[in-house]
């Protein structure tokens, strides 16, 4: 097959105002350093640093007056006031146009990247379309019969996938480096729920670019090595990590990348940035999960680990693209790609899964051993159909004694300041163990856990008028903490996966509004 060529992707802000912006974000002009990424300068690049350093000459110069006057620069988005009295459902649906943007055009000297169709967005800071996010948005999206919204973004994610080679982590400059967790499979998935097999053959070309972009450097690989996203194993297995081709502080969180790798006296800061990048690669940004020391971010370690969802999701790409090559009469290819997915799952199965304790874990490369911690991760072999019915039972048990807490279900057992521990809970991690559950017949711990986290939302809902990104499972029902930006509201995949499991755990024939409808 001819390579495929991409468009020339535009530089991030920290590339095209170097200076500029490293004054900026040391001068900690703005509370949050993602702002000044997302500002739109008024003229091109090279014409703000000329203007700057002439102007940092002249009496009465400020920083903060320099920046104000030439650049736009985003504020707060109203507080959305819902009507009063609303249903949780109600509050939901109401809440997909105020989340809608459109960008088919964009100020090429902003780092947002345009999308030919409206999407939506998760809320609060999160002004531009996430990867992972909007997988768990469109189940939403799918509950409120919104099928031509659905449709918009997968169209989104295709146009994404010709114009880039892949899917970044959200359309703006600075995410191109790097995608998320790979769920555009997935989405295909769900639209062909609603449009038959027609879904399968349209989008068979960008799954097929997907599947490139995450297996790139696997030719010639000899056992040992890794070579960005691609490792294999000694045992000559093939299985992916996390990476990112940028290997600078994040843009959008440039000063605190600094002091991070600043702890880490003992590594190549270079390291520590690309293992951090990794880390948002991996939509867990952070977690105990990268780290070898839990106390410590600058431990990151996030490369050199083979995780368990990436690859379960690997594993669900490939099939997809055999059920796909099938439907478009590809059959060679669909007995190929039927192939690589068998050989991933026993390698899920043979590395991925602790025997003696009973669930899935990562692995670790430089060690060349499993990495013990329970972690909600362990639950996506049984959301994508990989464990066997024993694993599935064991894993069930060993979720339901560790990570079962009165609210939901926890991220990790580990309370380390990191938004992706506990005492967290996130809305897409409790869909996956919820719908992993009941692919199992394990209904009654699936029902307990979606029911326990509805109550969450819920509680937050009743008390504080919204829906936000994440909530404390683990004792008291409130939004959760931690990470390196306060909580947000909105919230796109706390949406979504909420109708998803009204819709799921209500009685047949009901239509539930309420956590309460549902019990």
């Amino acid at each position: 097959m001819a390579a495929q060529t991409h468009a020339v992707t535009p530089p991030a802000p920290d590339q095209q105002l170097a200076p500029l912006f490293q004054q900026v974000q040391r001068a900690h002009l703005f509370a949050d350093q993602k702002t000044f990424a997302d500002a739109v300068p008024r003229q091109p690049a090279a014409a703000v640093l000329a203007d700057w350093q002439t102007t940092q000459q002249q009496p009465g110069y400020t920083l903060r007056d320099f920046v104000a006057t030439r650049f736009d620069v985003p504020g707060d988005a109203p507080a959305y006031v819902p009507p009063a009295g609303e249903t949780l459902r109600a509050h939901i649906e109401g809440l997909w146009p105020v989340l809608q943007r459109h960008t088919a055009t964009v100020d090429p000297h902003g780092s947002l990247l345009p999308l030919p169709h409206p999407y939506v967005v998760p809320g609060g800071r999160f002004r531009e379309v996430y990867y992972w996010d909007s997988y768990f948005t469109l189940l939403g999206l799918a509950s409120s019969h919104r099928w031509q919204q659905v449709r918009d973004m997968v169209d989104n994610f295709a146009w994404q996938l010709d114009e880039y080679g892949h899917i970044p982590n959200g359309n703006r400059s600075y995410y191109l480096s790097r995608s998320q967790p790979p769920f555009f499979s997935l989405m295909v998935e769900l639209l062909a729920s609603h449009e038959g097999d027609d879904a399968y053959r349209r989008y068979l070309p960008q799954l097929r670019i997907e599947h490139a972009f995450w297996m790139h450097g696997a030719e010639g690989l000899a056992p040992g090595q890794a070579r960005e996203r691609v490792v294999r194993l000694a045992d000559g297995q093939l299985l992916n990590r996390y990476w990112d081709a940028r290997a600078v502080p994040r843009t959008e969180s440039w000063t605190d990348d600094l002091a991070t790798a600043a702890q880490a006296s003992q590594r190549a800061p270079s390291q520590v940035y690309r293992d951090l990048r990794a880390g948002a690669e991996s939509g867990w940004d952070f977690s105990s999960r990268w780290l070898d020391d839990p106390a410590q971010l600058s431990s990151i370690r996030t490369t050199s680990i083979v995780p368990v969802d990436l690859n379960s999701l690997l594993f669900q790409l490939e099939q997809t693209l055999a059920r796909a090559s099938t439907a478009s009469g590809a059959r060679d290819d669909a007995r190929r790609f039927q192939q690589l997915a068998a050989s991933r799952r026993a390698a899920i199965n043979t590395q991925l899964w602790d025997a003696r304790q009973g669930y899935y874990v990562d692995r670790d490369l430089d060690s060349g051993q499993q990495r013990p911690a329970l972690t909600a991760a362990t639950l996506f072999p049984l959301w994508l159909k990989i464990a066997d019915t024993a694993q599935a039972r064991r894993t069930a048990d060993a979720v339901e004694a560790g990570l079962l807490r009165s609210g939901g279900l926890l991220t990790t057992q580990r309370d380390t300041g990191q938004q992706w521990d506990a005492p967290n809970g996130w809305a897409p991690l409790q869909w996956v163990a919820v719908d992993g559950l009941q692919h199992y017949g394990q209904q009654a711990l699936a029902r307990t856990l979606g029911v326990r986290f509805l109550r969450t939302v819920q509680s937050v809902y009743d008390r504080d008028g919204k829906l936000v990104e994440k909530y404390v499972v683990d004792g008291s029902a409130s939004g959760g903490g931690g990470g390196e930006y306060p909580l947000q509201d909105g919230f796109g995949w706390s949406n979504g996966v909420t109708l998803a499991l009204l819709d799921r755990l209500c009685a047949p024939e009901r239509t539930c509004e309420s956590a309460a409808d549902v019990e």
